[in-house]
């Protein structure tokens, strides 16, 4: 209680004292000469495929254009979708709804923070302030991680979209619900038991409605920061995805695909690099047909809460000392629960 007490201090003096400087923290904004990067991610690779494929296997390169179109095209949709709510939320849902909606009892929290992000979409860039804000207001730290791990990975746009990406499979949407809802309550009932005070180091960040501010403009600037951060992240992924199925050799699937750890393991590993949003993510899942569906099942579980952007969203508001060890903890629970529950279901 004394943490609490002490962030929500910390957060009504830097907003009095210091309303530019939370603003521009809370704001999100991409970092400077975003625009060139993305564009030289965009255009470089696909450059350097088509000279290659100009003078070499020319079927391979149009097969990358189909297999990149195709994934952008599947999951822009449910993007579009995904960041327009994770907007209206954020600018008409009051934060003490959140609140009211939790038991005292840190230990009964998790549980229903947790089960809350199965009716509240939200992406997972926005999940990282959002669970700061309401540390800061009071929500038990451990409750408020499994709602920035749950929110994103289960919310009803995620599942709709898993769904439309493997038709026909209702088994693994209920294995991604259920996996990904069973790594957030893990996580939190673990930092209930064994997190510290001195690893969460929060930054004021602000989410939410301001007074004063019209909230039609905050949902648009909202919707527009999250579209154009999550969808760069989406081109990039489908890009990636794409090389992946045309450039890598069959015999290196074979040798990963062939293990079902080693298969499990490595998409794993490949979520956390590839950072795509989790609106998309199940798609670039469902384009890896030489992979079992256990471990296609835990690259959509790790993806929406552990990869390169979240780490650094985690680092710049919690601390690195937080986002090391929780980034960590969270892939193992992660892969140990997508192994448990989709050997099941699967």
């Amino acid at each position: 209680m004394q943490k609490s007490g002490g962030v929500a201090e910390r957060a009504a003096e830097d907003e009095g004292a210091q309303p530019g400087v939370a603003e521009d923290v809370g704001s999100g904004a991409p970092p400077r000469y975003w625009g060139v990067l993305l564009l030289g991610a965009a255009v470089i690779p696909g450059t350097v495929l088509y000279l290659v494929g100009r003078w070499g296997d020319a079927p391979a390169v149009r097969a990358w254009r189909t297999v990149c179109l195709a994934v952008t095209v599947q999951a822009l949709p449910f993007l579009l979708l995904g960041t327009a709510l994770s907007g209206a939320i954020s600018a008409f849902v009051p934060e003490r709804v959140f609140q009211r909606m939790l038991p005292r009892r840190a230990v009964l929290a998790v549980p229903v923070a947790g089960v809350a992000g199965v009716v509240l979409p939200g992406c997972e860039c926005a999940s990282v302030p959002v669970a700061s804000s309401l540390i800061g207001r009071g929500v038990p730290p451990a409750a408020a991680f499994a709602f920035l791990l749950s929110a994103p990975a289960v919310n009803p746009v995620v599942l709709t979209a898993t769904a439309v990406a493997f038709p026909g499979q209702p088994g693994m949407v209920l294995a991604r619900l259920f996996a990904s809802l069973a790594t957030a309550l893990v996580m939190g009932w673990l930092w209930l038991r064994f997190g510290r005070a001195e690893w969460l180091r929060p930054v004021v960040r602000h989410a939410g409605h301001r007074e004063g501010r019209n909230r039609w403009d905050e949902f648009r600037a909202g919707f527009q920061h999250d579209f154009l951060h999550a969808g760069g992240f989406l081109v990039l992924g489908a890009m990636a995805a794409a090389t992946f199925n045309v450039a890598v050799p069959r015999s290196v699937l074979d040798a990963f695909a062939g293990s079902a750890w080693l298969s499990v393991l490595f998409l794993a590993g490949l979520a956390v690099l590839l950072a795509v949003c989790s609106e998309a993510d199940a798609f670039l899942a469902a384009s890896l047909t030489g992979f079992p569906a256990v471990a296609r099942l835990a690259f959509m579980v790790v993806g929406p809460m552990v990869d390169l952007k979240l780490i650094a969203l985690q680092a710049g508001t919690f601390g690195r000392a937080f986002a090391l060890r929780f980034s960590a903890a969270t892939v193992v629970v992660a892969v140990v629960c997508s192994a448990l529950i989709g050997g099941v279901l699967l």
